[in-house]
Parts: structure tokens; sequence; C-alpha cells
């Protein structure tokens, strides 16, 4: 299939390219970017990915109206492990096959990739800041040298299992537990919103091994796909886990290893609405030239001109943010105040954005012929996960508190 899909591809990218650089790249800002290479990057990622996107999209398409029983996860697979995508590993070090870039690119990818589909961005940024990064920050060197190479081409994709059904915005409340046995641990719980999942190879689980410390009782783990005892659907239930499977910390410091990785977690995904309102201004834009009524272009309105101005500013400024926050974060400047800030920001204006986006469409913004609903699930999306809107507030609030 890769094969088919490579030559598919390349016949399509010549028409597509044309066509698309005078609409969607013409509507792209390089004015937060300081550099060529930077600039370059963001036509890079949207077309190679969009192109792929397309590509299989069509296909699970087809299949799905065919075989509704089908799991839309499961089809989406070879975009989930494409080369394109995964292989975009910008925090990974280069003796793992990683780039070795920092965060700014790692959000210029997410922001790209999220552009042409905020489901298949949301399943990058999972991988490769979830579950890679974290390996990167606090994996063992033999952790590193058996799990990044083929995490980083996307031979493997990689989770993270953190929430339960009980423990979501508390999640040090949770209850999977880890219990020391002869040469490891044997754990014992339930997860829930883990994204990539039931695709992933190599998955971060957080675990309590002391149920009576707290959040100080919580372990990091490196579960793999086929360990004895494993079932992903409802629950982990896994056998004796080595000791090396634990991630470089001492036991009961996982909290440490969560709640710095939820910091970056946060500024990689809040590119992810910085993708869906560029992706709203997308549509939007030729739609109101070329929708004509009372005998003019509806662009041509001031009401309309005054939503689609609203809705440039509001990526602007996201973006400006988010990309401020990701250079600080490069320089080893990273502030749990303005990573939760990135993202509270972004992803309320995306939501925002891709109303309007809806308004200015009438009834097409209302239906699925058209992609505004889609962009608006999308964009709420992200007011929800990596904690919501009410939790980053509150972090914000309480550091402000914490350093006055």
């Amino acid at each position: 299939m890769q094969r088919l899909s490579r030559s598919i591809l390349k016949n399509l990218s010549s028409s597509f390219l044309v066509s698309h650089r005078q609409t969607a790249a013409f509507f792209s800002t390089s004015s937060l970017l300081f550099d060529d290479t930077q600039i370059q990057a963001c036509p890079f990622f949207y077309y190679t990915n969009h192109l792929s996107i397309l590509f299989f999209g069509s296909l699970v398409l087809k299949r799905v109206l065919h075989n509704l029983h089908k799991n839309i996860l499961l089809l989406m697979h070879p975009i989930l492990t494409g080369q394109t995508i995964f292989q975009s590993q910008f925090p990974s070090r280069k003796e793992y096959g990683g780039l070795g870039l920092g965060y700014l690119y790692h959000c210029i990818a997410m922001e790209e990739i999220s552009r042409a589909s905020g489901s298949v961005g949301l399943s990058y940024g999972a991988h490769s800041n979830l579950c890679v990064n974290q390996l990167v920050r606090h994996g063992t060197p033999a952790q590193k040298q058996k799990y990044l190479p083929k995490l980083i081409t996307g031979e493997h994709v990689g989770a993270l299992a953190m929430s339960e059904p009980n423990a979501g915005s508390d999640v040090v409340s949770m209850k999977c537990k880890a219990d020391y046995a002869d040469g490891g641990y044997i754990l014992n719980g339930n997860k829930m919103w883990c994204t990539n999942g039931p695709v992933a190879q190599t998955l971060v689980v957080y675990a309590k091994t002391d149920i009576a410390a707290g959040s100080k009782g919580i372990t990091a783990f490196i579960i793999e796909k086929g360990m004895p005892g494993y079932n992903f659907l409802f629950a982990i239930l896994l056998q004796v886990i080595p000791e090396k499977f634990k991630l470089n910390y001492h036991s009961c410091e996982g909290v440490y290893v969560m709640m710095s990785g939820l910091d970056l977690e946060r500024l990689v995904l809040a590119a992810g609405p910085l993708g869906l309102m560029q992706a709203c201004l997308d549509v939007v834009l030729p739609y109101v030239r070329q929708r004509e009524q009372f005998g003019q272009s509806i662009g041509e309105f001031q009401l309309i001109q005054g939503k689609i101005a609203d809705m440039y500013t509001s990526l602007q400024s996201s973006r400006s943010f988010v990309y401020s926050v990701a250079r600080d974060c490069d320089d080893g400047k990273v502030d749990r105040k303005d990573c939760a800030g990135v993202i509270l920001y972004a992803a309320e204006r995306a939501t925002q954005v891709a109303l309007q986006a809806i308004q200015c469409l009438g009834g097409n913004g209302y239906v699925n012929e058209y992609s505004t609903g889609r962009l608006l699930r999308d964009a709420k999306l992200f007011e929800i996960g990596a904690g919501t809107s009410e939790i980053r507030r509150m972090i914000i609030g309480r550091e402000l508190f914490k350093d006055h």
C-alpha cells in the first residue's frame, strides 16, 4: 500500500499544489517566524500531510460507507503509521533518528498537520509529545535505544495512559495499582481517553506504587503491546513487569514526570487550535468570495468582513502567544502558567473562530458536506483535553498567587 500511495500522491501533488497555492497557502503568514527554515517548514508540513490524509481519507470514506461496523480508527492506521507524519520528531535526539530541533518546530508541525486534519494532528501530538518526548526526557539510555528509533520512524505508534474512569481532572486520584513482585511490578487497573491506544505498540502508563501516598505514590512505566495480560479495550491487567520498564526515576517520583510532561503537552497541543483556525480561514475566504447574494459577493458586506477580520486577529494573537512560549521552552524557560495560558487562549479562540466560520457559510456551514462542523467539534475538544479550561485557569491563578 505504501508504494501505491506514494505513486498516487506523486500524481496528485502537481495539480493539488497548483490550485491550493492560490488558495490555502495564500492565507498563511510567516510574519511570526524568524528564519527561512521555519518559514519553509509550514508549507512543507501542510502539503505533504494534506496529500497523505486526502488519499487515505478517501479510502477510509469508501470503506466506512459500505462497512459501517468497521472501526474507523483502525482504518486510519496507515495514516497513524505513515512516515510523512510520525517521522517528524523534532525534540528527539539525532542519535535515535530525530531531527534534534525544539518545541517551536514541534508546534509548527502540530499546527500544519492539524490544519489538514484535527484528528490526525491530535494523534501525532499524542505520539510525538506524550510518548516520545517523555522517553527522551526521562528514559534510561537502554530504554531510549530500544524504543525511540522505531517510534521516531513511525514504525511504532506511541501513546500515554493517564486518565481513568473516575480520575479525569483529578488525575492524581488514579486507582491503577503497581504492586511490587519478584523482579518487577504487577499493574492492575483501568485507563480511559488514551489517544492512539488501540493501535499503539508503546505506552507510557502511570500507576500508583503507594496508594496511601497520594500524588507522591505515582510511578511511570513503559508498557509494550503484547505483554502478558495486556488488554487495552477496557483495562490494563498485566503480569510481572521487569524493573527495567520503569522510567528513569525512583518509585513514587512519577508525579514529577507526569506534571512536567503536562506543561509541555499543553504547549504542543496548543498549536492544534492554530491549525484549526487557519483551516477555518481556508474554507471561509474562498466561500465569501464565490457566494453571491443581493447581486454581489457576500465578502463585500462589512459584517462579513468584520467576522473574517476577527477570525484572523484571533489566529494571529494566538499564534504569537504559542510561538513565544515555545521559544522560551527551547531556551529552557518552562513556565507552568504560560503553558496553561497558551492552550487556554488558543482553544477558546479556535471554538469562536469555528462558530464564525459556520455563520459565514450559513446553512452550508451546518451540514456535513462542508468541513466547518467538524472543525468546531475538533476545536471544542481542545477546551477539554490536556486539562479542561477550568483546570487551566486554576493553574494560572494558583501560580500567580504563589509567585506574588
